[in-house]
């Protein structure tokens, strides 16, 4: 077939083109940086530009988007204006197929665990309203008989994959002690970017009627946040512990950073902490067909040993954040970890 990916720089984006390719498709990778897999360089909101991509595509694959780190305008217009954009040339070219990558974000801070697929959209940021907009106008299109999975991952790492996790692994490395909020005893889901490929391929090959719907994606064996951290600082053999933080005091602390824009740790994701977070994903098994494979433990330990290597190939990196491969910056926090 011919795909194409938007994002196909990115760490999902880049796996995808790898895969498709080795699979023998005909793979356009749309992204602004011209980097190996993108053959259009561009922005997704250039209606132009996303004609080209699409026209003669038998599928169109969107990944690219902003993260929760951008301005609250980028997001918006990345997000939603950048679907509107892909949507309406995927629905114009006639593509038999699109796959929306959207989040579990939809579903805001969700009282309900394990979040099955019908649970409402429940936004409580600008990231996590872009997302809940961008999947309307995805079912737009499929009321416009446009074929549209929608698939939504828990937050996802693999090699390659930096943000707020480059902090845990740098302070691991550094033989300190890692803080949780409270003690730590949250169920929080995660999936590995390996299990996300496959889940894509999976909906390639999947017939009509069960590949235009909307599924939950995620580890289905995962610990809690303590295990999971610990699991890292063992690795790095210093012999440090996760350090429970009194819970209210810390989730103020970092609140004030991050208004003061001292911290990379946003709203959503303090309060996610605080909470179990998992998905339902019987949905995905049952009429996919889809297992994962890997474990919420397989995941960050792999990307821990890729960020390790890479840290000692090429030294510290400072990261501006801009995306999933960055590490973010740690502001005030960078000074904390003397504590620890």
């Amino acid at each position: 077939m011919v795909i194409t990916v938007t994002g196909a720089a990115g760490m999902l984006g880049s796996r995808l083109v790898e895969r498709l390719t080795s699979d023998g498709h005909r793979v356009r990778g749309v992204d602004l940086r011209a980097e190996p897999g993108v053959t259009l360089v561009g922005d997704i909101r250039d209606a132009a530009l996303m004609e080209r991509a699409a026209n003669g595509a038998d599928v169109l694959i969107h990944c690219a988007a902003a993260l929760p780190s951008y301005p609250p305008d980028q997001i918006r217009s990345i997000i939603v204006g950048g679907t509107e954009s892909v949507l309406g040339a995927a629905r114009r070219a006639r593509v038999s197929r699109v796959v929306h990558v959207s989040s579990t974000a939809v579903y805001g801070l969700p009282a309900q665990v394990p979040t099955p697929e019908e649970h409402p959209r429940e936004p409580v940021d600008t990231y996590s309203a872009a997302k809940a907009a961008a999947e309307e106008i995805a079912e737009r299109h499929r009321r416009d008989g446009v074929p549209v999975a929608i698939l939504r991952p828990k937050t996802f790492l693999g090699p390659g994959r930096m943000g707020l996790f480059a902090m845990l692994f740098e302070w691991a490395e550094e033989g300190r002690n890692f803080p949780v909020l409270g003690r730590g005893d949250v169920r929080i889901q995660m999936f590995a970017v390996e299990d996300l490929v496959d889940a894509v391929v999976t909906v390639l090959d999947a017939p009509d009627e069960v590949a235009n719907d909307t599924y939950n994606l995620a580890a289905e064996r995962f610990g809690t946040l303590r295990e999971d951290f610990q699991a890292v600082l063992d690795a790095a053999g210093h012999g440090k512990r996760v350090i429970g933080l009194p819970a209210r005091p810390a989730l103020a602390a970092l609140a004030a950073l991050e208004r003061a824009r001292l911290s990379p740790v946003y709203g959503r994701l303090l309060h996610k902490l605080m909470a179990d977070s998992y998905v339902r994903t019987s949905k995905a098994r049952d009429r996919l067909g889809f297992v994962p494979r890997m474990s919420n433990q397989d995941a960050i330990l792999g990307t821990y040993r890729w960020w390790r290597a890479e840290r000692q190939q090429a030294g510290p990196t400072r990261g501006s954040g801009r995306t999933s491969r960055d590490p973010w910056r740690q502001g005030a926090l960078s000074t904390a970890k003397i504590f620890f």
